[in-house]
C-alpha cells in the first residue's frame, strides 16, 4: 500500500493507493495481476508527486463539471464520507471551494507584495552596483557610498533574508485549520463514488465515452470537456475497483486526449500505457496486452513491471500456441474442425423484453426506450376525483392512470412548493445515508445498490408535514394512523436504487416486526423536484416508467386484497443523469385498513375499492 498525502495548506486530500499484491521485480513471472504497481518505492520523487497533486486538481474539475462528488469533513471536526450520496450535501462542497478562492487570493496578494517588495530591493541594488561598476575607486572613495554598501550588505540584507525565508503561507493555513470544523472536504471515498457513479450512468444511458469526455450528455453540452489527466482519474479508479472494462475505455481516451494537448504535465504515455495493457489482459487480449507493452518499453527501456509483464505474456501466447498445434493433425488441420459447408450466418434477433433480462429492462425502461402497448393505453384514464369530501368538491384531485393490474395512478399538483421548502429544510440537516432492510435480519444497513441520503418526518413537527400526511388518506381512503414516518430522500450524482419490492415476502419475517403494524399495503410516493435527465421510477415486471414531476405523487398497493405481495409491483428509481432529485415516501401498513381495504379470500388483483371516485 503506498499512501499520499497532497497537501494544499496542509487540509486538502489524501489519496491511497492499493494495488493487488507485493511488487514484483523483474523475472518474476507469477500472475500478472501481481505485475503491475504504478510506483516502485514508498515515498514518490517530486515530480511524481507534482503530477498526482495536478491529477487531484483536475478530478476536482471532473466532479464540478459533471456536478460530481466527493467527501466530508463534519462540522465536528470528524472526517464523514458519502457526500456523493446526495446533491443536496454536495452544495456544501460549493462554499469550502467559495472560502478556499478567497483565501488562495489572498495569499496570492500577499505574495505578490512580498515579491515586488523584492524586485523594487533587486532594481536598488542593480542600479547601485552598476553605478559602482563604472569606477570602482572612485565610487568607493565616497565615504557615503561606502556606507551604503556596508549597509546593503548588513542590516538591508538581513531584511531580504527575513522577507525570503517568510512562510507566508503559514497564516493561510492558520486560517483554514482553525475553520476546517465549519468547511466539508472530499475524501477516497467520494472520488470513488464520484468515479463508479459516473460509469454506471454511461452504461445505462449508453453515453460515449468521447461525449462524456467533452461534457456532452445525451446529446446536450453541460461543461467544458476534461483533460487527459481527468480521462487517466477515472481510469484508474475504475482499476482499483478492478473494473477493467471501464479502465480501457478511459484510459483510452486519456491517451487520445495526451495526444490533442500540449504541454500535459500531470500524466504521461507510459502511465497510461501501463494501466491499458494490464487492463486489456484482464479482458482475455493477450496480444493486444503484449503490444501496448512493447510500446511501453520503447519509450521506457528500463520499466522492470514491464519487463517482466512482457516475458509473461509471451509465456502465455506461447503456452496457447503449443496447446493449438497439439489438436491438430499431420495435415496441419484441425481434427476436430467441423466441415465448412456445415456453417450457416444467421442474423442476430433483437430479443423481446420478456426475453431479456430484468437489468436490461430497466436500462431500457430508464432510457425512455419502452412504451405502453396500445391495447393497455387505450384503457387508461384521466379523471377528477372527491372522495366525497366536501373540499374537494371544490378542487378535486387530478387522478391519471398509469396501469390497472397493478392499479398504479399519479396524483398532479397534490403537493405545493411551500410545503416542499418546509419538508427539504427540515430534512437536511438529518440526512444519513439511506438504509435497506436485512431480510434474515430485520437490521438496517446501507447496500451500494441504494444510492441516497434520507431523513424521517413526523407530523407533529410541522404543520405542513402533517397537511402532506393527512392529505394521503385523502388519496387513498385509507388511514395514515399506522403508517411510517414521511421519509424524505434526495439523491445524488448517479443516485439509484436497484429493483425491489416495498413488502416483506414470506421469508422476510423480521421485517416491520419492531412496528407491529403488518405489511406495507400501499406507497405514495411524492415527487418534490424536476429532474432534469434520468431519475424515473420504473416497474420492471409491467415496463412502465414513470417520471418525476414536482408536485405530483405516485400511489399503489404493494398488497393484493387477499394480503398477498404483489410481484408485479416490483420498481426501482433510475439513476439520476444530471439535475437533483427529491421524493418523500409514505408506506401504509395493513393495521387500521380492515374496513378501507376489506380483505378478500380469492387472489384478487384490482378491486373495486381500488378505484373509488
Amino acid at each position: 500500500m503506498i499512501g499520499w498525502t497532497l497537501m494544499s495548506r496542509n487540509i486538502l486530500v489524501t489519496i491511497t493507493t492499493n494495488h493487488f499484491s507485493e511488487h514484483r521485480g523483474r523475472h518474476q513471472h507469477g500472475d500478472p495481476r501481481n505485475l503491475i504497481s504504478h510506483r516502485s518505492s514508498n515515498a514518490p520523487d517530486s515530480r511524481e508527486t507534482q503530477m498526482e497533486i495536478g491529477r487531484v486538481s483536475r478530478l476536482a474539475g471532473v466532479v464540478l463539471a459533471l456536478i460530481s462528488i466527493t467527501t466530508t469533513w463534519s462540522r465536528h471536526g470528524c472526517c464523514v464520507a458519502e457526500l456523493y450520496t446526495a446533491l443536496a450535501d454536495m452544495e456544501e462542497l460549493l462554499e469550502t471551494e467559495a472560502v478556499l478562492i478567497d483565501t488562495l487570493n489572498g495569499y496570492i496578494k500577499a505574495q505578490e507584495e512580498r515579491l515586488a517588495t523584492l524586485r523594487k530591493n533587486v532594481e536598488d541594488y542593480a542600479r547601485e552596483h552598476e553605478e559602482a561598476s563604472r569606477n570602482i575607486q572612485q565610487y568607493l572613495s565616497n565615504p557615503i557610498n561606502a556606507y551604503l554598501l556596508v549597509k546593503r550588505l548588513t542590516t538591508d540584507w538581513k531584511r531580504v533574508e527575513e522577507l525570503i525565508t517568510q512562510d507566508v503561507g503559514k497564516s493561510f493555513v492558520a486560517n483554514i485549520t482553525s475553520s476546517r470544523s465549519d468547511l466539508k472536504f472530499p475524501t477516497d471515498e467520494d472520488l470513488n463514488g464520484a468515479a463508479v457513479a459516473l460509469m454506471r450512468l454511461q452504461d445505462t444511458y449508453k453515453l460515449e465515452t468521447a461525449q462524456v469526455a467533452r461534457g456532452v450528455l445525451n446529446g446536450v453540452q453541460y461543461s467544458t470537456g476534461l483533460t487527459a489527466s481527468d480521462c487517466f482519474e477515472l481510469g484508474r479508479q475504475s482499476y482499483h475497483n478492478r473494473d477493467y472494462y471501464h479502465t480501457v475505455l478511459w484510459m483510452q481516451e486519456a491517451m487520445d486526449r495526451l495526444q490533442e494537448e500540449q504541454n500535459a504535465t500531470t500524466t504521461s504515455k507510459p502511465d497510461i500505457l501501463e494501466y491499458l495493457a494490464f487492463s486489456t489482459y484482464m479482458q482475455g487480449n493477450v496480444a493486444r496486452a503484449l503490444s501496448m507493452t512493447n510500446e511501453l518499453l520503447e519509450l521506457v527501456p528500463t520499466h522492470e513491471r514491464a519487463l517482466g509483464n512482457r516475458a509473461y505474456y509471451q509465456k502465455e501466447i506461447q503456452s496457447k500456441a503449443s496447446q493449438s498445434k497439439k489438436k491438430r493433425g499431420e495435415d496441419g488441420q484441425d481434427d476436430t474442425a467441423v466441415p465448412a459447408q456445415h456453417f450457416t450466418v444467421t442474423e442476430e434477433r433483437v430479443k423481446t423484453l420478456d426475453e431479456m433480462t430484468e437489468r436490461e429492462r430497466y436500462e431500457m425502461l430508464c432510457r425512455g426506450e419502452v412504451t405502453i402497448p396500445p391495447e393497455v393505453q387505450k384503457n387508461l384514464k384521466c379523471r377528477y376525483v372527491d372522495r366525497g369530501i366536501p373540499f374537494l368538491k371544490i378542487a378535486p384531485f387530478k387522478e391519471e392512470e398509469a396501469y390497472l393490474d397493478p392499479r398504479i395512478v399519479v396524483y398532479h399538483n397534490v403537493i405545493y412548493d411551500d410545503e416542499i421548502e418546509t419538508i427539504k429544510r427540515m430534512a437536511q440537516p438529518r440526512f444519513k445515508r439511506a438504509t435497506v432492510q436485512n431480510y434474515k435480519t430485520g437490521a438496517l444497513e446501507i447496500a451500494n445498490y441504494r444510492i441516497s441520503k434520507s431523513a424521517w418526518l413526523q407530523e407533529h413537527e410541522h404543520k405542513h408535514v402533517a397537511a402532506v400526511s393527512r392529505r394521503v388518506e385523502h388519496m387513498t381512503s385509507m388511514t395514515v394512523d399506522t403508517a411510517e414516518e414521511l421519509q424524505v430522500v434526495n439523491y445524488g450524482i448517479g443516485g439509484h436504487y436497484e429493483p425491489h419490492f416495498d413488502f416483506a415476502r414470506k421469508e422476510e419475517t423480521n421485517a416491520f416486526k419492531s412496528l407491529g403494524t403488518g405489511n406495507r399495503i400501499a406507497t405514495v410516493l411524492y415527487y418534490m423536484s424536476d429532474v432534469e435527465q434520468g431519475g424515473g421510477t420504473v416497474f420492471t415486471a409491467i415496463n412502465i416508467a414513470l417520471w418525476p414531476k414536482k408536485g405530483s405523487a405516485a400511489f399503489w398497493y404493494n398488497l393484493k386484497p387477499n394480503g398477498e405481495g404483489d410481484f408485479k409491483t416490483r420498481h426501482a428509481a433510475c439513476p439520476v443523469l444530471t439535475g437533483s432529485k427529491w421524493v418523500a415516501n409514505k408506506w401504509l401498513h395493513e393495521r387500521g385498513q380492515e374496513f378501507l381495504r376489506p380483505c378478500t379470500l380469492e387472489n384478487q388483483t384490482t378491486d373495486e375499492a381500488d378505484v373509488r371516485h
